[in-house]
């Protein structure tokens, strides 16, 4: 009797196993058909490989396109507004003049990539690899990167209004002209960045590192600099009026180059 119940036990397991196998068989097969799919709203290309594929123009709205393979593709004038693209690799994309408002770019892979022009705004880019990336003239207003690394990106003229760029790596990067009103920079890495022209009105830049950065020209109007690193900072006719300086006195209303 305990033989044959030992029989019945292990036939019953391994029923159960096959179940679980042909039901986990039925999860996947869907996802591995999606990457055959044409570009479209709401395509599932979850960890597909399509590198180097050209989806100029392509509608992806609200597509999910997480930890997918894009390097060297060309998305040129791509919609993907609110896709989700976390963890993607894009490095070496063409992404200019590509709409991605609210678009999820966690953690995604972006070395290299164009992206000029481009509309990120309200797009999220939090510990994103942007090293290189040429977004010159893109908006990112109200955009997120948290500790996103943009070291010798190329930002000039980007619109980054009340963006979120705590604790980001913008060593070398070019701000030059760039619009960074009501920006919060708080501890970021700022060193040796070009800021000629931009505005900072209203910029949190607590503890941020500013050193040996060019902000000749930039409006810091009402900025707050407490604590901010600015060994070699560049200051030549930088608006300082109600600015909180780096140890924390307040420059009077119409300083321009130093606190006054």
């Amino acid at each position: 009797m305990r033989g044959l119940r030992g029989r019945r036990e292990r036939l019953s397991r391994s029923a159960r196993a096959g179940l679980l196998l042909a039901l986990l068989g039925l999860a996947a097969g869907p996802a591995l058909a999606g990457c055959d799919e044409p570009p479209g709203r709401e395509v599932n290309w979850s960890r597909c490989s399509m590198q180097g594929a050209d989806l100029r123009g392509a509608d992806l709205r609200g597509a999910t396109l997480s930890r997918i393979d894009l390097r060297g593709a060309d998305l040129r004038e791509a919609n993907l507004s609110g896709a989700d693209l976390e963890f993607a690799r894009l490095d070496g994309a063409r992404l200019d003049g590509a709409v991605l408002l609210d678009t999820r770019l966690v953690a995604a892979e972006l070395p290299g990539a164009s992206l000029r022009g481009a509309m990120l705004d309200g797009a999220r880019l939090d510990r994103a690899q942007l090293g290189g990336a040429d977004l010159g003239a893109a908006s990112l207003r109200r955009a997120t990167l948290y500790r996103a690394r943009l070291e010798q990106a190329n930002l000039h003229g980007a619109r980054l209004a009340d963006a979120t760029l705590e604790r980001a790596s913008l060593q070398r990067a070019d701000l030059g002209a760039a619009d960074l009103t009501g920006a919060n920079l708080t501890a970021a890495a700022l060193e040796d960045a070009n800021l000629q022209g931009a505005v900072l009105a209203r910029a949190r830049l607590d503890g941020a590192d500013l050193s040996f950065a060019d902000l000749s020209g930039a409006d810091l109007d009402r900025a707050s600099l407490s604590g901010a690193q600015l060994r070699g900072a560049r200051l030549d006719d930088a608006l300082l009026g109600n600015a909180t300086w780096s140890d924390r006195r307040r420059c009077r209303p119409g300083s321009r180059g130093s606190c006054d």
